[in-house]
């Protein structure tokens, strides 16, 4: 069932997740459609995500927007105040490099996500070290995870070691800052993905449904449906956990499972490629360490993560 609308504001509006936005001219979604896509919402009752582009929008659609209850994800430094202000009126801050959120002052109240590739990641730990004693909550997106080489995994699992200990010091000093590759498995107790398709659905500047943004930005995507006309997703049961045969018997929990991604390594929405299975087991290997060393020093996590001998449920697909 439909819970979430994401609202694309800008054909430029920033992406969040691993797609690349390929739309470069702006094209401002029209305020008539906007109000149509909040009146759907309401008589829908979804929860509203406002995906802003990287310049200030004009006060009527400030009013609109702010006419509902809504979560905005804006990219760094877009408001009318100046560079960096977006930090302080958002819910979530979208860096698209690294280096960015080097110039940002973190708050308490907002989720940061940073955009990166292999390269920058593995280059940037101690920058990223750092960034997790500033925030309560990090999404790290890696935008090129469906290349990754064997020696890729193993600079993850290192980078992910690094990580790891930093969240325990954190912990240890009265902190409990949140990473999504790690400390997400350490609290949850079932599959928790970003559900396109299946609970949420986006809206684009032209007035139609789209699965996921990526599917509007991202060359290759399909609409879903219209205001004029609702929903129409087909074959909309492949894109739910029951009608993912791998994804249903995995116990990495934190895992996207990125439609778009699906889609782009494996011609099928449901069924993830080998890369993002096993980058998904080493967070999901790192987690179980981290909790287990914080068990043993008096934490009170309820949730247990067992050992495992695989990095990609495929393998031991004989054994379903």
């Amino acid at each position: 069932m439909i819970k979430y609308i994401v609202i694309l504001l800008d054909d430029t509006s920033t992406s969040f997740c691993h797609y690349a936005n390929g739309k470069t001219e702006r094209r401002l979604m029209p305020l008539q459609t906007l109000k149509d896509g909040i009146c759907y919402a309401m008589k829908e009752n979804l929860n509203i995500q406002f995906v802003y582009p990287e310049y200030a929008l004009h006060e009527e659609y400030l009013k609109v927007i702010d006419s509902i209850d809504h979560t905005d994800i804006k990219p760094f430094g877009v408001s009318d105040g100046g560079c960096g202000s977006a930090s302080y009126e958002s819910d979530v801050v979208v860096f698209n490099t690294l280096e960015e959120a080097g110039d940002c002052q973190f708050r308490s109240d907002t989720a940061y996500v940073v955009r990166t590739d292999k390269a920058h990641l593995f280059a940037g730990c101690e920058a990223l070290v750092t960034m997790l004693g500033k925030v309560t909550r990090l999404n790290i997106v890696i935008t090129d995870v469906q290349t990754f080489t064997e020696g890729d995994f193993e600079a993850c699992k290192s980078l992910l070691g690094k990580l790891s200990e930093e969240l325990e010091r954190l912990y240890v000093s009265g902190r409990s800052s949140q990473l999504n590759l790690l400390t997400d498995r350490m609290l949850l107790d079932q599959m928790n993905n970003c559900g396109a398709g299946e609970t949420t659905i986006t809206l684009a500047p032209d007035g139609r449904f789209y699965v996921c943004p990526a599917f509007y930005q991202s060359a290759g995507g399909y609409a879903v449906g219209d205001l004029e006309h609702g929903l129409d997703i087909k074959n909309q049961q492949l894109y739910r956990l029951d009608h993912a045969p791998i994804c249903r018997i995995c116990d990495a929990w934190q895992c996207r499972r990125c439609v778009w991604l699906n889609r782009l390594t494996t011609l099928e929405v449901n069924t993830p490629s080998h890369e993002q299975c096993v980058m998904a087991h080493l967070e999901r290997n790192q987690a179980m360490k981290l909790l287990k060393r914080l068990k043993a020093k008096g934490f009170g996590f309820d949730q247990e993560v067992k050992e495992i001998d695989y990095l990609d449920p495929f393998t031991i697909r004989h054994e379903w």
